[in-house]
């Protein structure tokens, strides 16, 4: 880093780090690392013939957000948040941003994750997506641009949490002298956030965090967050349904539950409504929601706002719903099922990236200009067949940040950015996010499950 530009920003930081000598540089990273090991802060890789638990890899140069970046994120991110809920509650009712023609039904009837069953329930409180995880990305100009949405399950906090902690104590008094931001907080805001969603009239709310299971790629995740909490962490096989409740199975006997932070897709929620052959639901379930007996968060159908295809119509929602213009920008973004944007996508997939609607974490992606020729000819094949199903946008270049490499020297690796959103009483977002970082030189693919790995994202109270 030494005599390098150096932003305004990281001054104070790059003090701080160039006292230190490589080797006791190196001597804090190997503890932060042996740290994760010891306390199983792993993810799980489906398919991966080594085993399926890792070490999530961490970099310990943190990236900074200086504080008037940071508001226009956050003003950003609460826009958004608020025109999908919007939306959500729209569709699921009176769907007038259909009649009004700003978005063709099609889009929404064909959806995957479009739940018609739920067309005329009222959600908790109005709220569809409690707690959201919006990727950002940084252009050439230094813009920061919406890549996705995550209103589903959104994963990665904990990560967020634990690499706070991991630099805390290797760094103590860094980030008092520097004026961090803390994240601490976000476990007792997303409990209050629960508490509040909870059926009315229950004056003090059971909550508990329901998981796919041990097999699950963030069930680290699952167990932290309901520790951090101190609520309970079930699996479907611990909660049964009586008389439209919940309950959940204990030593004791039974104990009504109110609120479900669930951290599983509608389709595994209750074998009676959804998939039959689900071993992870409760049967049961739904029909205790529908009673308004229990609260889930998400709510059943947020699938819909976080499709890749109905996320080229969300600066559409922010200006129907808010009367807006976004305050944080898409991606240029082409549509398969457009017949023009389809010959463009197909005539041009070697300069494109090419998503299918549905996927996450880098699966189900093209890279055209880095893909083989069949790779591409297979592309155009599967979107000729079911041009519902794909996206595509320019390859953007993600912004770099010094990364320490094995040697100890430091070089630019592509990053991007997840900060998480709460939306109970009012709408919260943690100071920061996931920096998740592409550990490969020149690669785009940040996602853990193919070898990304994260920094701690700092927060400044002011700009320097």
């Amino acid at each position: 880093m030494a005599g390098a530009a150096t932003r305004p920003h990281y001054r104070k930081m790059r003090d701080a780090f160039e006292s230190l000598t490589v080797p006791e540089f190196s001597a804090r990273s190997q503890a932060v690392d042996l740290a994760f090991m010891r306390q199983g802060i792993t993810f799980n890789v489906y398919g991966d013939a080594q085993g399926t638990e890792r070490i999530f890899p961490f970099d310990m140069l943190p990236r900074i957000i200086p504080a008037k970046e940071w508001d226009h994120i956050e003003a950003g991110l609460k826009q958004r948040i608020t025109a999908l809920n919007l939306f959500l509650h729209d569709i699921y009712h009176e769907q007038r941003i259909v009649k009004d023609g700003v978005i063709p039904p099609y889009y929404i009837l064909s959806g995957k994750h479009f739940r018609r069953e739920f067309a005329g329930f009222n959600v908790p409180k109005d709220i569809y997506i409690h707690i959201c995880g919006t990727d950002l990305i940084r252009d050439a100009d230094g813009n920061y641009l919406v890549l996705e949405d995550n209103g589903r399950c959104p994963s990665g906090v904990s990560y967020v949490l634990e690499n706070r902690r991991a630099m805390k104590r290797t760094f103590p008094g860094m980030f008092e002298s520097i004026g961090v931001r803390p994240v601490e907080h976000y476990p007792q805001e997303l409990l209050k956030m629960l508490q509040y969603i909870a059926p009315a009239g229950v004056a003090e709310p059971t909550v508990v965090l329901l998981t796919p299971g041990a097999y699950n790629s963030a069930y680290f995740e699952h167990t932290y967050l309901a520790r951090q909490m101190g609520i309970e962490i079930v699996e479907g096989r611990d909660l049964v349904v009586r008389d439209s409740r919940v309950f959940m199975r204990t030593t004791k006997g039974q104990r009504p539950v109110h609120v479900i932070y669930r951290r599983l897709d509608d389709d595994f929620l209750d074998p009676t409504v959804f998939r039959r052959d689900s071993q992870l639901g409760v049967p049961g379930l739904i029909n205790a929601y529908r009673s308004g007996n229990v609260s889930l968060a998400n709510s059943i159908g947020t699938g819909i706002a976080d499709d890749k295809v109905m996320y080229y119509f969300v600066p559409r929602m922010i200006k129907y719903y808010l009367d807006q213009e976004p305050i944080l920008p898409n991606v240029p973004t082409y549509l398969a099922s457009e017949d023009a944007d389809k010959k463009y996508i197909v005539e041009n997939l070697d300069k494109l990236v090419v998503k299918a609607a549905n996927e996450s974490g880098g699966y189900g992606m093209l890279m055209g200009p880095r893909a083989s020729q069949k790779e591409r000819d297979d592309f155009k094949t599967a979107i000729l067949a079911d041009p519902r199903n794909y996206i595509a946008q320019p390859m953007i270049s993600l912004s770099t940040h010094p990364t320490r490499q094995d040697d100890g020297t430091f070089e630019g690796r592509h990053i991007d950015l997840r900060p998480f959103a709460l939306y109970g009483e009012k709408i919260t977002i943690v100071p920061g996010g996931l920096t998740r970082v592409a550990l490969r030189k020149g690669s785009l693919v940040v996602n853990s499950s193919q070898g990304g790995g994260s920094k701690d994202t700092w927060v400044l109270y002011g700009d320097e």
